[in-house]
């Protein structure tokens, strides 16, 4: 397994039946010189290094927003500084046997790029405004748009032919669809009750496991719930029964679903649930303001959640790092 601690009698074990994991908390080792603020999403490289990118806040511009570290949590380097204040989305991508960082950025930020592993910007985008549904000057304002015109990307998903969707969560609540020139081709969805459109599309990934058809998952997270999409972006079904269900990703025939209630959801290939980690809703409602209170935390449960990331090595997850029990 990616993280070679000794196990110890006291150590904790959540999930269920054959999905059963161990925790190991407060897991990554981040020098005295930077801070967490407030993390949004997590990737992983084919070598195990782990890339944390976290919002930030605007009047810390020369502090860095990704931090990466090593598959013990030991820190490697930090870099980033561009998307402090809006740093929300990050996703790892092998491209010609070469491996980049796709980062969205929202807030004050507004835009989405491509960088190294070691922070280098291949190329910076702002709002596709030959999308047609954004506000005159959005492609360059530097102010929150907090409304269906504005442009607040939030994550990716990635497509064979060298092209990616991007998730315009918190803003027109589009889906993107951009070929490997980073031309916008199309979009779909926007703002509404469902079947189709969204009440927040936060996150997005698409589907590739073995036995299913192809599909674009979509978290349509206010109304907790997520929505599945053919690879065109029609509209195919809606799943229910989630708590603010924040983004996607799959690890062998397994859906994964971290939401926003403190718990993240596994789901089988046929999309029904085999296990629920970390579950904490109920001190989350008892609590206030649980997630700034760490006198409070409880071993083996969230305070609120972030984006799990799965590779056939791992699922791990700030604060805590996960692995297979078995």
């Amino acid at each position: 397994m990616v993280f070679t601690r000794s196990r110890t009698s006291d150590e904790i074990i959540t999930g269920e039946g054959e999905h059963r994991f161990r925790v190991v908390h407060n897991w990554p080792q981040l020098p005295d010189k930077f801070s967490w603020q407030t993390t949004h999403n997590v990737a992983v490289d084919k070598s195990g290094h782990v890339y944390v990118i976290h919002e930030g806040r605007r009047n810390m511009k020369d502090h860095p927003s990704i931090f990466v570290f090593d598959s013990e949590g030991k820190f490697l380097r930090a870099f980033g500084s561009q998307f402090q204040g809006g740093g929300h989305g990050i996703e790892v991508r092998e491209e010609g046997g070469e491996e980049f960082l796709y980062v969205a950025a929202y807030q004050q930020v507004k835009c989405f790029a491509k960088l190294t592993l070691t922070g280098e910007t291949v190329w910076y985008r702002k709002a596709p405004m030959e999308s047609g549904v954004y506000a005159p000057g959005e492609d360059t304002s530097t102010k929150p748009s907090w409304n269906r015109k504005g442009f607040l990307p939030t994550n990716f998903a990635f497509l064979d032919d060298g092209g990616f969707l991007l998730a315009d969560g918190y803003g027109s609540f589009h889906i993107h669809r951009f070929d490997k020139d980073v031309n916008w081709v199309s979009s779909f969805g926007g703002a509404g009750d469902g079947k189709g459109t969204f009440k927040t599309a936060h996150g997005l990934w698409v589907d590739k496991r073995p036995g299913r058809t192809p599909s674009i998952v979509v978290t349509d997270r206010a109304h907790n719930t997520l929505q599945i999409f053919d690879m065109d972006g029609n509209y195919q079904e809606t799943l229910s029964g989630f708590g603010l269900p924040a983004n996607v990703d799959t690890w062998q025939n397994l859906m994964l679903v971290p939401e926003l209630k403190a718990r993240v959801t596994l789901l089988n290939e046929k999309n029904e649930v085999v296990a629920q980690l970390g579950t904490a809703i109920d001190r989350l409602n008892k609590v206030k303001d649980l997630r700034g209170k760490p006198d409070q935390w409880l071993a083996g449960q969230f305070v609120i959640l972030m984006t799990p990331v799965s590779t056939p090595r791992a699922t791990s997850l700030w604060p805590s790092g996960w692995a297979p029990a078995a």
